[in-house]
């Protein structure tokens, strides 16, 4: 009662403000102030799986390539670089100016000790897969190969090596991503796992880190040493840990932010209404859903009932009337604008709904369960009251098409992420998967038997070897018919339940230059600027 009661109370001053001031109408002088959302877990790139550190850490750290503003890969320390013939070895040279916060150069051993570190099973890191087509980080993961046998080497302060099992046509983006990023030997070696902390990281992007204030801020400056620091405008950057879309609207509209993460449900139609020029919703690659764990019950062995709990929701409804910001219904896992690929829908996706809930009752009754014998599924989610909503919707569909009562459970975001990966009481839960670059095997990676982001307990041989067949192919159209028959046997087996396709929501100051909407939804402090 106490929560609803404050929450009212924050959207009544919220569609005030919304009649006040322009955002920015406090001098923040040089700083920008962008919110991420819930608290990162880490900022040690080897450490970390969530976009909110992930914000974060592409503002301190920086690849061999990096991106640009409207989403294209550009060079990062790396200058250029070359691929041979067989597609299979990549050289790198790396730019001579190339600098840590500390003043020390980054080196090609720094990326070649970095990468081990990241493979490395001792590091436990929740993208080491992303190195795994490099020759021998596949065994090394598994513990059968040490870390040294990875085949990157560095035959020069400036030039590194890196050789494939076999040709990658996306490789060049997963070496954009985070957990890509060089951290700083010495550092690592005297901190151990402690080294990403304020007062002790060394990072090699425009900046450093000043403060890490836990529940509320991260502060940034502008790196001197770092080698394109003359055409970095912002000095400090404060990132603002924000749980709730509402309170942040109103630190927003407050002057506060310059930079939201998103926009709350609520209160969008208005904004959109109010402040068009400042709301910036873009087409973005990402899948919200809901994860189910098969490897305990009600859904191990149990395909029946997933198919059942995935048919009575009503996707159409979730994306116009509950969410209702541009999002688009998921009726295939991975999303549409995907390059070079066009997604699989689900076989009843044009069902007529009474249809569809008829056919969902048939399978419930398949997988054993009744009115008198109703299914018992606990759905986690964490705090946020746009999660709250579509857990309430899909709680009364659920209700309403099967006749059961999903028990609902609101945990924090870290919390929520633990029981995720030890999937010891995990049923079913709440998670949004972004793709990390554009290509569809970003999204149908992570459902392979062994890959670290598997949660789901999914292992099925022939997706597998789908995807390994997929690996092999050269050729574009083959490579995308093998990868769009996994995703089909991925929507027949009901790992996941998708929900909607998300697009990307910010509020953005008039006095924030330099944004640009791209389908990753990446946008540096660097390439901003404020009037």
């Amino acid at each position: 009662m106490r929560r609803t009661f404050v929450l009212r109370v924050l959207a009544l001053s919220i569609a005030g403000l919304l009649l006040a001031g322009c955002v920015g109408a406090e001098d923040t002088g040089n700083t920008l102030h962008r919110a991420i959302g819930p608290e990162p877990e880490s900022l040690d790139p080897h450490h970390s799986r969530t976009a909110q550190a992930q914000s974060v850490q592409r503002d301190l750290f920086e690849g061999l390539v990096a991106f640009s503003p409207s989403g294209d890969l550009v060079p990062g320390v790396a200058e250029r670089w070359q691929l041979s013939d067989d597609g299979r070895r990549y050289t790198f040279e790396l730019r001579r100016d190339a600098r840590w916060s500390n003043g020390d150069a980054v080196t090609a051993s720094d990326f070649v000790s970095s990468f081990r570190r990241l493979v490395d099973p001792a590091t436990a890191s929740f993208y080491a897969e992303s190195l795994i087509d490099i020759t021998n980080a596949k065994a090394i993961v598994n513990g059968t190969m040490p870390p040294d046998t990875l085949t990157v080497s560095a035959p020069g302060p400036h030039r590194l090596e890196i050789e494939l099992e076999r040709p990658v046509p996306y490789f060049l983006s997963l070496l954009a991503k985070p957990s890509a990023f060089p951290v700083h030997p010495p550092s690592v070696a005297l901190h151990g796992d402690s080294f990403a902390r304020a007062g002790r990281l060394v990072s090699n992007g425009a900046y450093k880190l000043d403060d890490w204030q836990l529940g509320a801020v991260i502060d940034i400056s502008r790196n001197e040493h770092y080698w394109n620091n003359a055409e970095t405008a912002i000095d400090h950057v404060r990132h603002h840990v924000t749980v709730e879309p509402a309170a942040e609207l109103f630190r927003y509209r407050a002057g506060e932010l310059h930079i939201t993460s998103t926009v709350p449900v609520e209160a969008y139609e208005q904004v959109a209404r109010e402040r068009p020029d400042e709301l910036r919703v873009a087409p973005q690659l990402g899948t919200y859903f809901y994860g189910l764990n098969l490897s305990r019950e009600p859904f191990r062995d149990n395909p029946a009932l997933r198919r059942a709990l995935t048919m009575a929701i009503d996707r159409d409804v979730l994306a116009e009337k509950v969410i209702g910001r541009g999002e688009l219904p998921a009726y295939s896992w991975v999303p549409p604008g995907t390059l070079n690929y066009e997604p699989t829908r689900m076989a009843f996706a044009d069902m007529p709904a009474d249809e569809r809930i008829e056919e969902a009752r048939r399978h419930y009754r398949e997988a054993g369960y009744s009115g008198d014998n109703p299914v018992s599924v606990e759905l986690r989610y964490n705090t946020s009251d746009t999660h709250q909503r579509i857990a309430l919707a899909v709680q009364s569909m659920w209700r309403d098409a099967l006749g059961f009562e999903a028990t609902l459970i609101n945990e924090e975001f870290q919390v929520l992420v633990a029981n995720m990966r030890a999937m010891e009481i995990t049923e079913a839960f709440r998670l949004s998967w972004l793709g990390d670059y554009n290509d569809a095997y970003s999204f149908l990676s992570i459902f392979e038997s062994d890959n670290p982001s598997n949660m789901y307990g999914y292992s099925s041989d022939r997706y597998d070897a789908l995807l390994a067949e997929a690996a092999t192919q050269l050729d574009p159209d083959r490579r995308r018919a093998y990868l769009q028959q996994a995703e089909q046997l991925l929507l027949d087996e009901h790992p996941v339940i998708p929900l909607y396709f998300h697009v990307s929501k910010h509020l953005v100051s008039p006095r924030v230059a330099g944004w640009r909407d791209n389908v990753l939804d990446f946008h540096y402090s660097q390439h901003l600027s404020l009037r």
